[in-house]
């Protein structure tokens, strides 16, 4: 049997909700060992975001598959000491408080990486560790309004319109992993451990794939505007409205004259109204009315989507998220699963996107309930007797929630 990829490591996880855990479940998904810090007496804010049955969240659930659940009162003489000698014999420390206050609680860089010089440490954070806005507080739709996304999304003429993902969180801590990765390959080619400083602003704006270039470059002349349903300089790439649902179409160079033959127009491809996309966008309306004409007419989306499959024009419908649970895409790639925990029994994850050749196994990942690992954390990675774990929980340093019947 292979190896899991991240076999061996030790991992310290002092974040909690999306961006922090994202990074961490991912690393226990590949195999290494994650000590969950939360903080008592109520620990991750995840534990109280729905679906809530029995006092189990499905969200918590998702995000801390893997992860053995240590409950401290971090502000503790005694909780502090633990996280000191915990970060002392991890490889990777992740946290995502408040910019300073990882060096309130005592394990700033400066401290542990004077006890353990190989350790990676990750912040995570809305604004990054120094700046103006650094205090802040702020979540993924926060740095996502201060980034120009928010501000895209939404009528011309209308309200900006609110996401209902926190991709910000995902892609965060995706890029957060990259960057762990990197840090431990470094230092498995003889480097030292490394302070990483990752903000959501920060990846909001590398999102921006055209509007920060596109200002600078153009002198001001090109600037991204909201625009409903179609982009702002590219025609045709947007939403339009079929016989019983909405597809999104997006046709490039070539793809335009595909498209028209599709539609059993092909002299539009030669109008010079469209001849080139800034004629296509300059006639935008036109382009729409062309479009949504043909799929009435068409008068049936799925056959409106085999003939754009057939004349190979980019095309999808807007599902829903139930529909794209069920895609066969996504059912043969795995990427929506079924796990078992222990009080909510089956229900349905998203799975890591990370796809190896070679990756070992980790079957189960369960998630843990709130301290659960208290004893064997203690026990296993800082030699603490019964003795001293029952004191520590007497003295509530150390506090649990008990497996439901």
């Amino acid at each position: 049997m292979a190896q899991a990829i991240l076999e061996g490591y030790k991992v310290l996880d002092l974040s909690q909700v999306v961006a922090g855990p994202s990074v961490t479940r991912m690393m226990a998904e590949m195999g290494a060992e994650v000590i969950k810090v939360e903080i008592a007496p109520l620990g991750d804010l995840a534990h109280q975001l729905p679906y809530i049955e029995n006092g189990r969240s499905a969200y918590y659930v998702q995000q801390n598959r893997g992860k053995k659940s240590l409950c401290l009162d971090v502000k503790s003489p005694e909780g502090k000491q633990i996280l000191l000698d915990l970060a002392g014999k991890v490889d990777v420390l992740v946290e995502a408080f408040s910019p300073g206050a990882i060096g309130r609680l005592g394990l700033g860089y400066e401290v542990v990486s004077k006890l353990n010089p190989d350790l990676v440490m990750c912040s995570i954070s809305a604004f990054g560790q120094s700046g103006p806005q650094a205090q802040m507080p702020g979540y993924d739709y926060i740095a996502q309004a201060y980034s120009g996304f928010t501000g895209l999304i939404g009528e011309a003429d209308g309200s900006p319109y609110f996401p209902q993902v926190a991709f910000g969180d995902a892609a965060t801590g995706g890029y957060a992993l990259a960057a762990v990765m990197a840090a431990l390959l470094h230092r498995e080619r003889g480097g030292p451990g490394q302070y990483l400083d990752i903000s959501l602003l920060d990846v909001y704006l590398h999102g921006n794939e055209i509007g920060i270039q596109s200002i600078s470059a153009s002198k001001g002349k090109l600037v991204p505007t909201r625009t409903g349903n179609q982009h702002f300089s590219v025609t045709p790439l947007g939403i339009f409205k079929g016989a019983s649902g909405y597809l999104v179409i997006v046709a490039l160079g070539k793809q335009w004259l595909d498209l028209c033959k599709v539609m059993g127009q092909p002299e539009l491809g030669t109008d010079q109204r469209f001849i080139d996309n800034p004629s296509r966008v300059a006639n935008l309306p036109a382009v729409i009315e062309i479009i949504e004409s043909w799929l009435h007419r068409t008068g049936d989306d799925a056959e409106a989507m085999r003939q754009l499959e057939a004349g190979h024009v980019p095309f999808a419908p807007v599902l829903t998220v139930q529909q794209a649970m069920e895609l066969p895409q996504v059912k043969h790639r795995g990427s929506v699963r079924t796990i078992t925990d222990r009080q909510l029994g089956e229900f349905k994850v998203p799975m890591s996107p990370l796809r190896f050749s070679v990756s070992g196994d980790t079957p189960g990942l369960p998630a843990p309930f709130l301290g659960e690992h208290n004893q064997q954390i203690l026990e296993q990675m800082l030699g603490f007797t019964n003795n001293q774990i029952n004191e520590l929980t007497d003295q509530g340093v150390l506090q649990s929630k008990p497996l439901a019947d």
